[in-house]
């Protein structure tokens, strides 16, 4: 993710919480950079400019990706601030302990540090929902998938046993977040199961009328508050749209062949190439990696630099 990209999507969060502003930013990068894997072999591939289009004042799109953005970068930046607060990085916050002593079980009870998910909850509202300062449906979308990213389903339980000679008689429990991996996970089939709002037109025309905001209300009463929702379609990209910061397919790495690659990985150079009118080019490129690798006493392992040329496959004009 740019840094211009962080540094606009901070530049409106509250002065009072500066404190909080690199766990704010590292939050946003790491939400982009799972973005990118989640969509690395798909024709939108969560391009650097996604977050900056996102807050964008005239280029408030509302479409499938754009939620997944808001969704994934908002969930980055509670499970930052949420890891800090815990590693006791901020004076004002620590440990989750209001459970603590409590039997949660038989033959547990609750203890140790638990992940202090409502202080990551409350400080991530305020960076990221302060962006939103319209009152259209937009910025009612892009809220409501702000909440979806941050997942309190993503806890879980680990335990640590205690006893006389490792009986564990009995074991201390905590709750900790699950790994950022599992939230991008969850959310990916989120956006595939996105929900398109169909608004009433007439309605909406009202402009900022109690009809108008009585459409948006209605709407809204259906939506479930897991499920990702979206105003437009997605546009065509698979041909670049420089306004739109959309990069096409053209020149994009797919893969066809190697060791346990997934079915939607095989048909990358279809969906990517193929698909858009592109043709699968096969470039042989040369890599550096490890080699003749051994282990000396004690205790090191020295290894050679070895050079190969392996094909890669790229999308061309036909």
């Amino acid at each position: 993710l740019c840094f211009r990209s962080v540094n606009n999507f901070l530049m409106t969060g509250p002065k009072a919480y500066l404190t909080y502003s690199s766990s704010v930013a590292a939050g946003a990068h790491s939400g982009m950079e799972e973005c990118k894997f989640q969509f690395g072999w798909e024709r939108w591939n969560c391009p650097e400019s996604a977050l900056q289009l996102s807050t964008h004042n005239r280029l408030r799109s509302a479409t499938r990706e754009t939620s997944f953005v808001h969704a994934i970068s908002s969930a980055g930046v509670m499970y930052t601030l949420t890891r800090n607060c815990s590693m006791g990085d901020f004076e004002s916050c620590g440990c989750d302990d209001s459970r603590n002593g409590r039997v949660g079980g038989r033959g547990w009870v609750w203890g140790g540090c638990s992940d202090n998910v409502e202080f990551g909850e409350r400080v991530s509202k305020l960076f990221v929902d302060a962006l939103e300062t319209g009152h259209d449906t937009r910025a009612l979308i892009n809220l409501h998938n702000n909440e979806v990213g941050r997942l309190k389903a993503a806890m879980r339980g680990a335990c640590k046993c205690q006893g006389v000679s490792g009986s564990c008689s009995i074991q201390t429990c905590w709750l900790q977040l699950a790994d950022f991996r599992e939230i991008g996970n969850y959310l990916k089939i989120k956006y595939d199961q996105a929900h398109k709002l169909e608004m009433d037109k007439r309605r909406m025309r009202a402009g900022n009328s109690a009809d108008s905001r009585g459409a948006t209300a209605e709407t809204f009463h259906h939506v479930h508050p897991t499920e990702l929702v979206f105003l437009e379609d997605s546009p065509d990209y698979c041909t670049r749209n420089a306004s739109l910061g959309h990069h096409g397919t053209e020149g994009r790495e797919c893969l066809q062949t190697g060791k346990n690659l997934s079915q939607w990985e095989r048909r990358s150079c279809r969906r990517l190439c193929t698909e858009c009118g592109l043709r699968v080019e096969e470039r042989r490129t040369e890599v550096v990696a490890s080699c003749n690798c051994k282990f000396h006493w004690c205790c090191t392992v020295r290894c050679e630099q070895c050079r190969q040329l392996v094909g890669k496959h790229f999308c061309g004009r036909r």
